[in-house]
């Protein structure tokens, strides 16, 4: 009901919203000639902070035209490459003659998954442009996802990142290098290591991890504190709701955007009441400049989406309740144990804030302990003084400091792709059909699947192993065959459990 009442109230307000946009604008047209006196500024300033407070915000753009290329303005273009059910895998391209001849190395970008677009890392992008082929992992947002789709977890997000590096892979002929920032830490790593314990020749030439919760025990912070104090369970019953009509996520378990903002807001409330503040006496000044640089801040801030509620109580249970990689215990799909000590090659950078409020000092250092079997030339840690979390990946200290130092690792670990990466190939159309055992685990309806397979098993039906299959008829205890093919006796339940009349 928290997520009903969330939109409830949402349309409910939107006739005064309506009005206070057009108040906003009356007063401060230049044809009213009361808009330049300071009563006609102050309701105009109070009316668009109320309009901003009461609005939703959709995903930005990202808003990233041009950029520069050996000293020449190039195009850039955002292409999707690749198109996932939870996620698009795009590509800034950059146009002309300069940039095809420069040979940069390929960079995967992973975006969190963490409540914000993957346009928050605008900055990371821009930065990156000049001197890098660069690829971004743009989440969707969970309430956009039909249920038919099925859950996305922690193991699907592996598995989607293991995917973009052998796409990337088999465009360019060259490894990519890796940057997982913030909460992707752990499934980049996870990723990295399968890859390397196979011997995938797509696996990542390097992995740059950015103030990721490798190992949470390492000076604990707020956000670490709240997933420790409480239960699983707590979280599930709390926080999980079901995404309303009419979204085409319709009855999807999420962890809505909007408690993770507020979650967000309350870690720095004092400093972003202050800048609403500043932000009204800026609106009333007619500082014009000042007042669109806090637009542009909030605008991307306040842009939330929704997680996929499996994906969320794994990663509260399993990075930050159990912390199994952290000790080594780290299942992918409950059955292969994920060995960061498989790296051997794969070079890994870690990055932290001195002054990080989410991240602490040491949790992604961690990384490095794991991978205990890679050579110390291919590790390189740095710790950015004075900056937090978000400084890590973005704003002057990451452009002037940070970017260039992760610039210079990238590209002495560049390696070619040799051999085949492993090409997974799309089942065919009958088969992509959606599951519906899948739609029922992501609306919560767990019973009902159970309910399902128990009709099944008394009518004497198995479920088939695709969606195109027939289901076979389950056989008789007497038609069961032995090792050898032949039929073998139907056994009584008898004590002595010969077969024979009692």
């Amino acid at each position: 009901m928290l997520y009903h009442a969330y939109e409830l109230s949402h349309a409910a307000i939107g006739p005064l919203r309506a009005a206070a946009q057009m108040g906003r604008q009356a007063l401060s047209h230049p044809l009213n000639p009361a808009s330049i006196t300071f009563p006609a500024r102050a309701a105009a300033a109070g009316l668009e902070m109320f309009v901003n407070a009461t609005r939703r915000y959709g995903k930005p753009e990202w808003g990233l035209e041009t950029t520069t290329v050996s000293g020449e303005p190039s195009k850039v273009t955002v292409e999707t490459v690749m198109s996932k059910p939870f996620c698009d895998l795009i590509r800034f391209r950059r146009a002309g003659a300069p940039a095809r001849s420069r040979n940069d190395p390929p960079v995967l970008v992973v975006a969190p998954m963490s409540g914000h677009f993957a346009t928050l890392l605008r900055g990371t992008v821009e930065a990156m442009l000049p001197e890098h082929d660069v690829y971004v992992t743009d989440w969707r947002d969970a309430r956009n996802v039909p249920v038919a789709e099925g859950v996305f977890d922690l193991d699907d997000y592996i598995d989607y990142v293991a995917e973009f590096c052998r796409f990337i892979a088999r465009q360019g002929g060259e490894r990519a290098a890796v940057m997982g920032v913030c909460q992707p830490g752990v499934p980049v790593l996870a990723a990295a290591a399968m890859m390397a314990e196979d011997g995938d020749p797509a696996r990542p030439a390097s992995i740059v991890l950015m103030g990721s919760p490798i190992d949470t025990a390492m000076n604990p912070k707020q956000p670490n504190e709240l997933a420790t104090t409480k239960p699983l369970s707590w979280f599930e019953q709390n926080v999980i709701v079901t995404v309303p009509f009419p979204n085409l996520g319709f009855m999807r378990r999420v962890y809505p955007g909007f408690l993770q903002l507020s979650g967000f807001m309350q870690m720095n409330l004092d400093r972003h009441l202050n800048a609403h503040l500043d932000h009204f006496r800026h609106l009333v000044k007619g500082d014009g400049e000042s007042a669109a640089s806090h637009r542009r801040f909030y605008d991307e801030y306040l842009a939330v989406m929704d997680l996929d509620a499996a994906f969320y109580l794994q990663t509260i249970e399993r990075v930050f309740q159990k912390r199994l990689l952290a000790i080594g215990a780290f299942r992918y799909r409950e059955e292969r144990l994920v060995k960061p000590s498989a790296i051997r090659d794969i070079a890994l950078m870690t990055v932290e804030g001195e002054k990080d409020d989410i991240t602490g000092l040491g949790q992604t250092e961690a990384a490095h302990g794991l991978c205990s079997n890679l050579p110390e030339a291919k590790k390189l840690h740095h710790v950015q003084h004075t900056v937090g979390h978000y400084g890590v990946f973005n704003g002057s200290r990451w452009r002037r400091s940070i970017q260039p130092k992760v610039r210079d690792f990238v590209r002495a670990q560049r390696a070619m792709l040799r051999g085949e990466p492993e090409v997974v190939v799309a089942p065919p159309a009958q088969t992509r059909r959606p599951s519906l055992d899948g739609a029922l685990d992501a609306a919560g309806l767990r019973g009902a699947r159970q309910l399902k397979q128990a009709a099944m098993k008394s009518a004497g039906l198995t479920e088939p192993a695709a969606s195109g299959a027939k289901p076979a008829p389950a056989k008789a205890a007497g038609e069961a065959k032995t090792a050898g093919g032949k039929p073998a006796a139907a056994k009584s339940n008898g004590a002595g459990g010969t077969g024979g009349k009692r």
